[in-house]
């Protein structure tokens, strides 16, 4: 370095920080970061090195030390990447111990609706609605007020107002299983967002075929692909009738293509072909990109294909940090994380199938916590409700303190006849008998 550089520099490590000298016209750049990383890059050579040359002394540098060292050359990156625990081991089956539902039919049986504990439905002994009738001596309709001073006035679900008597130990009882429904729902979650569920959702169908994305852009990640299929066949394919995995890399998913039409009409023709021996069909899709052919096409095709029976198309979109792998293999059409989501989306909802978008950081979405969570959502507007009806009536009761049923100007007029004393009744005048009652 340059007398200058060098003085600015140890100054840098001296007090514990870095240096980077760079020009315009990127002439004698250097930085203390990369420096680091060019000697860490230098060990590992020399590391590799001292490796091979202690396998050729062991082999005489015969044939099969040239055939390693090409071999560990030419290695994909994949084979690199760390394995997870037990990952060639001997799959370890299990029996589920619950017959597995997606969340909405759950919530058919699990549900505030299913369960009674519809606001509404609880109110609905309580309410009121408003009389209106037409007084022929007044000629005009006339509104009754009884019930609106003496209840509490509260929105229905269809927009009208109904009068409420509340009952305050009914509300309370109401809210506890409220908050109980409530904890039900987040064990629901947790269960839906651990081992394969948080990949693969709740497979519920009885035949299922799992179409993988192996395209050469997932080469990278082929580890967390393997992983998932494992996870996926101890957990939750034991009691289906059947099922098929269909990772065809050399024509379905060629170079940076992914050609999802050719391989939706091959599990469609193909495994689906004898559809009336079972009763559902499931067909899930694990990829990490965008399709090459067009949205609507795909969505036109998939709805016209589960047309007639019973076959839901799944989408678990795993997302990756880079769109292009270490070979340089770019995907045919690219899309972001977030474009890539919406149009699956679309894709799923031709089919009646449900979306599932997870990565390394966790669970970004899924249709199945998403309709858990909505009930949660609408257990919470409900108790807020509940509070909404005991403040007002305890507002109402600091109104009518006297008596409900009379209205302030009348009470007072009330009590002003009540202080008045009674008027004394004069004394009848004596009389004189007249003539014809004294003969």
């Amino acid at each position: 370095l340059p007398p200058l550089q060098a003085v600015l520099k140890n100054l840098a490590e001296a007090l514990r920080g870095h240096y980077h000298c760079f020009s315009s016209k990127g002439e004698n750049f250097y930085s203390s970061d990369v420096d680091l990383l060019l000697q860490e890059s230098q060990k590992a050579k020399d590391l590799l090195k001292s490796i091979k040359q202690t396998f050729q002394r062991r082999t005489g540098g015969s044939l099969i030390s040239r055939i390693v060292s090409t071999e560990f050359g030419n290695a994909a990156p994949s084979s690199f990447l760390p394995k997870r625990l037990n990952h060639k081991g001997p799959l370890i089956i299990q029996t589920p111990g619950i017959l597995a539902k997606t969340s909405t039919d759950w919530l058919k049986t699990n549900g505030l609706k299913a369960k009674k504990l519809n606001l509404y439905q609880v109110l609905a002994p309580s309410a009121f609605s408003p009389v209106e009738e037409f007084v022929p001596i007044l000629k005009k309709t006339v509104s009754s007020t009884l019930h609106e001073k003496a209840m509490v006035q509260f929105e229905w679900c269809d927009g009208t107002v109904k009068n409420i008597h509340v009952d305050l130990p009914v509300l309370c009882n109401y809210q506890k299983l409220l908050a109980k429904m409530v904890r039900i729902y987040e064990k629901r979650i947790d269960w839906l967002s651990v081992a394969s569920r948080r990949i693969w959702g709740s497979v519920c169908e009885r035949r299922v075929v799992i179409l993988v994305d192996t395209s050469v852009t997932n080469s990278t990640y082929i580890i967390h692909i393997q992983h998932s299929l494992r996870l996926l066949l101890e957990e939750q394919m034991s009691n289906k009738d059947c099922f098929n995995i269909i990772a065809d890399c050399s024509y379905y998913w060629c170079k940076g293509s992914r050609n999802l039409m050719s391989a939706l009409r091959r599990a469609v023709e193909v495994d689906f072909k004898d559809k009336d021996k079972h009763k559902s069909h499931g067909l899930y899709l694990l990829t990490t990109g965008i399709p090459d052919q067009e949205i609507h096409t795909i969505s036109a095709y998939v709805t016209e294909a589960c047309r007639g029976f019973d076959l839901q198309l799944h989408v678990c979109l795993f997302s990756v940090m880079e769109d292009v792998d270490s070979n340089g293999i770019i995907p045919a059409r690219y899309a972001n994380p977030t474009e890539t989501a919406i149009a699956f989306k679309e894709i799923v909802q031709a089919a009646n199938g449900r979306f599932h978008w997870f990565g390394e950081a966790g669970i970004f979405e899924s249709d199945d916590i998403t309709v858990i969570a909505s009930e949660m959502e609408k257990a919470n507007n409900y108790s807020q409700k509940c509070a909404f009806l005991v403040e007002s009536l305890k507002q109402c009761s600091v109104n009518q303190s006297v008596n409900p049923f009379i209205p302030e100007g009348d009470s007072n007029m009330l009590l002003k006849k009540e202080k008045r004393k009674p008027q004394k009744l004069p004394s009848p005048k004596p009389t004189a008998l007249s003539l014809a009652r004294m003969v």
